[in-house]
């Protein structure tokens, strides 16, 4: 088992090292995680949509 203070001071130095990201970069990252997410919204939208199409058409034609 490891000494407390040293395992304190590990610590300590690992964190150190932890690279923030700059106010901009999390900036820019949450602008894409935004869109990202409303492009694969609207493809979804799309493929759904694609789909109650198709199946409509084909029940209207079996039915």
């Amino acid at each position: 088992m490891a000494n407390p203070l040293q395992f304190i001071q590990q610590t300590r130095s690992e964190i150190s090292k932890v690279v923030w990201p700059t106010r901009r970069e999390v900036f820019l990252t949450t602008i894409m995680v935004f869109a990202m997410a409303t492009v694969m919204a609207v493809f979804f939208f799309l493929v759904d949509w694609l789909i109650r199409v198709g199946l409509q058409a084909l029940l209207a034609f079996f039915g």
